[in-house]
Parts: C-alpha cells; sequence; structure tokens
C-alpha cells in the first residue's frame, strides 16, 4: 500500500475526448495542468504536454509515485492512445496505475450538487453516454446507476425528479434538455462541461488510500458499445 498521501506524487492523463489534459498534483494539490480542447490527435500533443508540465514543475518523470489515466467511455482512439502512453510509463518506471471513469471524473466538476449528477458525454452517432452519481463530501461522486449509452432523448426520458448535467454532450444537446426535463434541469455554466485531468487525480488518490491501484497489464479501455470494427466483422459473420 502506499504510504505518505500529501507527498504523493500524481500524473493524470485524460484523452477520452478532442479535449485532452493531463495535470501534475502532489497529493491533493494541484501543482501543473494543461487542457487544449483543439483539433489535433492525441498522439501528437500528450507526450509534449507531459514534457512540459514536468519541466515547468521541475520534476523529473522518475519523481511520479502514481499515475492515473481515465479509460472510457470515450473516443475509441483517444482511449487507446492515452491508455498506451501511460501503461508504458507505468511499465518503465515500474509504478502504480489507477484507472478512472471519464463519468466520474466529468461529475466531479459539479462538487456539493445538492440533487442528482447525471454525466452526460457526447458518444457521436446521435448518442450519449452517461451515469447518475450522488455527491458524497468524502468520497465525491458515488454511482446511483450503472454507465450507459444511449439516443439523449431517451436516456432523458428516464431521469426523475431535478437533476444536474454536466458533461461535453450538454451543450451539445442543450435545447433537448430543456425541452423534456424544463425546469427540473439543473445546467451549469459552459465552463464545467470540460473533463479535467486534476479531477482525475484526486480519484486516483483516493482509490490510492484503500488500497486500490493496478499494474499497467492491468489496464484496459472500457467502451460499453462496440467498435466499427467489431460491428462490422459481427455483420460479416452473421452474412457468412
Amino acid at each position: 500500500m502506499i504510504t505518505g498521501y500529501e507527498d504523493l506524487k500524481i500524473l493524470a492523463v485524460d484523452s477520452s475526448s478532442l479535449t485532452g489534459s493531463v495535470a501534475l498534483c502532489l497529493g491533493e494539490n494541484l501543482v501543473a495542468e494543461s487542457l487544449l480542447n483543439v483539433r489535433s490527435t492525441h498522439s501528437e500533443k500528450l507526450l509534449r504536454q507531459v514534457d512540459l508540465l514536468l519541466e515547468e514543475a521541475g520534476w523529473e518523470i522518475t519523481d511520479i509515485d502514481l499515475l492515473a489515466i481515465v479509460t472510457g467511455p470515450g473516443s475509441f482512439t483517444g482511449l487507446r492512445i492515452g491508455i498506451a502512453t501511460v501503461k508504458g510509463l507505468a511499465q518503465v518506471l515500474n509504478k502504480p496505475v489507477v484507472s478512472v471513469s471519464s463519468l466520474q471524473a466529468v461529475a466531479m466538476n459539479l462538487p456539493l450538487a445538492p440533487v442528482p449528477v447525471c454525466a452526460f458525454l457526447d458518444a457521436r452517432k446521435k448518442e450519449v453516454y452517461s451515469q447518475l452519481f450522488e455527491w458524497h463530501p468524502e468520497k465525491g461522486p458515488l454511482s446511483l446507476s450503472k454507465p450507459s449509452v444511449l439516443p439523449p432523448e431517451q436516456l432523458l426520458k428516464q431521469l426523475n425528479g431535478n437533476v444536474c448535467l454536466v458533461g461535453d454532450g450538454v451543450p451539445l444537446y442543450r435545447e433537448l434538455i430543456e425541452m423534456i426535463l424544463a425546469d427540473r434541469a439543473r445546467i451549469p455554466v459552459a465552463t464545467t462541461h470540460q473533463l479535467r485531468s486534476v479531477n482525475v487525480a484526486w480519484l486516483a488518490l483516493r482509490s490510492a488510500q484503500i488500497d486500490q491501484t493496478q499494474s499497467a497489464a492491468d489496464i484496459f479501455p472500457t467502451y460499453i458499445r462496440p467498435s466499427d470494427a467489431e460491428i462490422n466483422l459481427s455483420i460479416k459473420k452473421t452474412k457468412n
């Protein structure tokens, strides 16, 4: 079990969407964070972000005690790039890893929410990844439902009572949300909808404190739905 949590140096990475972010934390404290919302692949910028933050913080990569990576759901390509990067670093450094859900991480953007928080992430193909959480003052977002991928209209019609919605799917489907939920919807300001790696690091720290870290070999993406390649393969097998 990892000890000395207040001095734990954490590298957290998110590449689950077009927005990518990297954070360095010392225990619960943010040391440096890079968040880019630009249309370039994570393979082009991820390691550059890591190197830049380490340089600015005055850390060496060998100083890292714990790595954290968002394993999904999200972009299949983005997840593979981020996971491969973190797994490679963990193997070279021989350090533990914590996998973090993108849905739980984005729910972290609404601390102390008085009503359930609905993580609402764009899954493309006119669908959203979603999960309900309630806020716990010490543990952060605790799940009230299983993660799902559904058309937004179908998902919204399943929600009961007042609910906070957060994630990049909210601005995309805001009119639909307001039409279906009306005054039951609590929609925060636009800047809260971006997943941040500092929150990924916080969740990873909580996992480390209860000895729930993993080795690099145990980290795998969480897709929820099959990839296009898997769907095409299934169709091909059916036809044969």
